[in-house]
Order: structure tokens, then C-alpha cells, then sequence
């Protein structure tokens, strides 16, 4: 298991969940203190020069875990499932070139908000055309060996896919390897019954996952039982990544010192314990 931070661009959203913004600035600062990757969270895969990038991330020894695309809808208000052909058929394109950086670096595409809501329409009608675009995009997305992550989102935020049980039902409807889940942790403490459980119980759909505390700030500071979480991670054999997407508070720096604090040695933990099991 490996602990990477979530990154923007200097011209981010102030709503944005990232704790760093710039790259060439938040590279050297999540190497500094510990992180192994960053999550890149991008507007258009053209917010980044690759050759640039990878020059930085070999010399601070760091890897993409993940391009975030919640930006997408944030920002410009773009949908999978938006009725009209011409713009879904933009989010699409738009989409696949994040599929193609995505080749280089992580080979993971996150689908969270810009996945769309429901709104006035019947759900089954948003399903549908969720499920032509994600056939689509897995499709296009296997030719490059990479895998796009759901992100189930709570109700407060989304009205389309909130937890873990509905990101398993669609995904069997879809019915392609290239498309898993991306639980995150502050989203199942509102939508989930039990974290570590639900977590366990569905491993088998989840390549990747957001830790925050209850409250969005960084592990500690809220009433998540993460020694469950990590208990139910280790007896599944969960071995990807997880990635602190909290609020840059009390400060980016501080927020992102407190993740890996307190992050760090769980995960240490966790990885001697894991390869014990694997060697009895």
C-alpha cells in the first residue's frame, strides 16, 4: 500500500479538494514529507507538460497514483450524461485525452462528479446513457492499460451513485474490467453503514481509495475509526493506493503534515503485516 496527496493547478477552483495547488511548487513538498505519490486533479490533460513532469517526479523519487477529474464538473459544468449529444460527445473527447496522459502516468481516471446528477430526470434514463459512455470509455481506456475509478458521492453532492452498494450494481451492469471503484472515506461516513465492512466486503471492485477524516480535515482531527478501516484493508489484502484528498486546513502544508503523521506508520504497519501473511 502506498500514501500519495491530492495536487491542482495554480488556477484550481477555491472549492476544489486538493491540498496542494502547482505542481512544480507541491511536488518537492509531498516528497519532503513522505508521500510516495500525488493525485493529479486536472480541468484538461493539457494543465500538464509530460515531459516536464516527469523530470519532477524523478527527481523527488514520486508517482501519479491517479488523475482526479471532479474539476470537470466543478468548473465547467461538463457531464457524462448530459441529453445533449454534442456537449456529452465534448466530455467524452475531453475525457479520453486525460485517458491518454493517463497511459503515462497512474493509468487510473477517477469518475466523480462529472459523472453527472439526475435532477428532473428519471434515473433509469441516466443510467442508461451512463452505461453506453462508460462502455465507451472502458473500451478506449483498455487499449492504453488503464482503468477508470467510480467515485461514489454522497447525497448532499450528487444524486447519482452515493455508495458503495449502487457503485456495485452499476458496475455489474457495465460488466468490464476497466471500470472499479473509488470509495472515499468522508463520502461512506455519510452513506455507508460500516466503513471497514463495506470496504472488505467489496474488494474485489476497489483499485483505489480517498481517506479524510468525518470532517473532511486530515486523519485524526474527526471521529473516523481507522484502525477498523485498516483492519478490514488487511484481512481483504487490499495493496493499492490511498490518497489524502482533505481540506488544506489549518494550512496546505499543515493539513498535508498531519495526513502523513499520522498516515505514515499505519501504512508501515500495514505493509509488514501484509507481506507476513503473504510469506506463511
Amino acid at each position: 500500500m502506498k500514501l500519495s496527496v491530492t495536487v491542482a493547478g495554480i488556477n484550481a477552483l477555491p472549492s476544489a479538494f486538493v491540498v496542494y495547488r502547482g505542481f512544480e511548487e507541491s511536488i518537492p513538498k509531498a516528497a519532503k514529507l513522505g508521500f510516495q505519490g500525488i493525485e493529479l486533479a486536472l480541468k484538461r490533460a493539457d494543465e500538464i507538460n509530460p515531459s516536464r513532469l516527469y523530470r519532477m517526479l524523478d527527481e523527488n523519487n514520486l508517482e501519479v497514483s491517479c488523475i482526479s477529474t471532479g474539476q470537470l464538473y466543478a468548473d465547467g459544468g461538463l457531464m457524462l450524461t448530459d441529453d445533449n449529444r454534442a456537449r456529452r460527445e465534448h466530455v467524452i473527447k475531453v475525457f479520453k485525452e486525460l485517458i491518454d496522459l493517463s497511459a503515462e502516468f497512474g493509468k487510473l481516471v477517477n469518475i466523480g462528479r462529472v459523472r453527472g446528477v439526475i435532477g428532473e430526470r428519471s434515473r433509469q434514463h441516466v443510467e442508461n446513457i451512463f452505461i453506453e459512455v462508460a462502455i465507451d470509455l472502458c473500451d478506449y481506456a483498455a487499449k492504453k492499460n488503464v482503468t477508470l475509478v467510480l467515485e461514489p458521492i454522497n447525497r448532499y453532492e450528487t444524486d447519482f451513485i452515493n455508495n458503495i452498494d449502487e457503485g456495485v450494481r452499476l458496475l455489474k451492469k457495465i460488466g468490464s474490467k476497466r471500470i472499479m471503484l473509488m470509495p472515499d472515506l468522508f463520502h461512506m461516513n455519510i452513506e455507508d453503514k460500516k466503513i471497514g465492512p463495506a470496504l472488505s466486503e467489496n474488494i474485489e471492485y476497489i483499485k483505489y481509495i480517498h481517506l479524510a477524516d468525518s470532517n473532511r480535515l486530515a486523519p485524526g482531527n474527526g471521529h473516523t475509526n481507522f484502525d477498523s478501516v485498516f483492519i478490514h484493508l488487511q484481512n481483504s489484502g487490499y495493496d493499492g493506493w490511498i490518497c489524502a484528498e482533505i481540506l488544506p486546513l489549518p494550512s496546505p502544508g499543515e493539513a498535508a503534515k498531519q495526513a502523513a503523521e499520522y498516515l505514515l506508520p499505519v501504512i508501515d504497519d500495514y505493509s509488514r503485516e501484509y507481506l507476513l501473511k503473504k510469506l506463511i
